[in-house]
């Protein structure tokens, strides 16, 4: 299991001159990228593409879900990323990070999960559906023409940890068709069970994993998140699970999403790494 930050790592992305970018930041911090930010453009060292953008909608039961792919232009086939917004939705923000994927060499498809069931932004409960819709999404994903392989990988934030949790395990997708999990800051519970079981439990599906899985959060993220993911993780280790865990000091929850003066260097910094790692992570199952 790893844990930590590489400093040394961590310099050589921010290698190169920054833009400020008043409009994002509030008052313009010297470190802000805007290539990074907006495009997904790490410094020269790491691979970067220019990305384009698809809109599409898919059915499942009646309910018409809308859906963004995000891939490079230039026309190539690259590994499949299925990606999971939390309960924030599909939004502006959650938009970018999935550019910033694709711009390492992956085909990514990120259902908008609420829209065609009108549900509001930031729900308290979870609606079980969202499950089978982000699995059907998989399938709408593996059919394209213009990835490698017949496996995708899964990656996630927050909530969106515990719904790409539900299609591995219950809809029964690892393994043929899903070859590794990465979740940014993951919920690993129902979302709608009490309290005791969010803070003392994790989901019982997540002993059930059987693929290679990273995680990846801040040292300053909300205890009972924090304690959940890390019990997820320490118990399928002791099983023999395959689990990479990386824990940023001095940073807090939606480190890959938080801007204006909310954002710090510490936030870029993780996710800068964390980009690179997940990167890595998904290359190493995807293009054996």
């Amino acid at each position: 299991m790893v844990r930590g930050i590489a400093g040394a790592f961590l310099a050589g992305m921010m290698a190169g001159p920054l833009a400020a970018n008043e409009a994002q930041t509030g008052d313009g911090q010297w470190w802000w990228d805007d290539g990074w930010w907006q495009e997904g453009q790490l410094n020269p060292d790491i691979e970067n593409h220019e990305v384009e953008v698809e809109r599409l909608e898919y059915e499942r039961d009646g309910v018409i879900v809308p859906a963004m792919v995000a891939r490079p232009a230039d026309g190539e086939d690259y590994p499949a990323i299925l990606w999971s917004h939390g309960r924030r939705g599909l939004d502006h923000l959650a938009e970018l990070h999935v550019k910033r994927l694709a711009a390492r060499g992956f085909v990514v498809l990120a259902p908008d999960l609420y829209t065609g069931r009108f549900i509001e932004t930031h729900p308290l409960d979870h609606d079980y559906e969202l499950e089978g819709d982000l699995d059907r999404g998989l399938d709408e994903l593996l059919a394209r023409e213009d990835i490698l392989g017949d496996r995708a990988c899964l990656v996630s934030i927050t909530r969106g940890g515990y719904k790409t949790l539900k299609v591995t395990v219950t809809h029964e997708r690892q393994v043929d068709d899903v070859a590794c999990w990465a979740g940014y800051y993951p919920h690993v519970q129902d979302p709608n069970l009490g309290e005791p079981h969010q803070v003392y439990r994790y989901a019982s599906e997540f002993n059930q994993l059987e693929i290679p899985v990273m995680i990846l959060i801040g040292d300053e993220e909300q205890y009972q998140r924090h304690r959940t993911a890390k019990m997820a993780a320490d118990g399928l280790e002791d099983r023999g699970g395959d689990v990479t865990w990386i824990e940023y000091p001095g940073v807090g929850r939606g480190f890959d999403f938080r801007n204006g003066d909310n954002r710090t260097f510490a936030d870029d910094l993780a996710a800068r790494d964390a980009m690179v790692r997940v990167t890595r992570f998904v290359n190493e199952h995807l293009r054996d």
